[in-house]
């Protein structure tokens, strides 16, 4: 009787050649290869770090954030426990589709949220995104 076969791992993982040398996966002769790297650039854009005055751009749009040590917060304040937990359980669904997370706190009817884009070191244009995304949210439930 003989083994059955292994599985071969690669000598490098994906996120090896990522952090490496991302354009290294697309081949530019390939047409479903470039779209791809376009779809890399789009996602590099949205990370890239406010200046002070996008700051401030962004600020003006959103009602009652401000910047908390470097983190867009906010301190929302809904009836009671059930509107807070309907708020984040609501919010996250949408969230996880833009693949962006919060870092956010409950406590009874309070919810305390801290945007960042960890990969920019600061605030982007996804946080700013994901704050009226919550905005929104908020204004079902208050």
């Amino acid at each position: 009787m003989t083994d059955p076969p292994r599985s071969r791992q690669p000598a490098y993982s994906i996120h090896d050649i990522v952090r490496s040398d991302p354009l290294r996966l697309v081949d530019n002769q390939n047409p479903v290869h470039q779209s791809n790297l376009a779809e890399i650039r789009i996602h590099n854009d949205g990370m890239r770090k406010f200046s002070g005055p996008e700051l401030k751009n962004a600020l003006d749009t959103l009602s009652g954030w401000s910047v908390v040590n470097a983190k867009l917060h906010k301190e929302y304040k809904f009836a009671d426990f059930i509107h807070a937990f309907g708020f984040m359980a609501t919010a996250a669904l949408a969230i996880e589709k833009m693949g962006h997370h919060p870092e956010w706190f409950n406590v009874y009817n309070r919810v305390t949220v801290d945007l960042t884009t960890h990969d920019a070191q600061g605030i982007t244009q996804k946080d700013a995104d994901l704050a009226k995304l919550l905005d929104e949210t908020a204004k079902k439930l208050q």
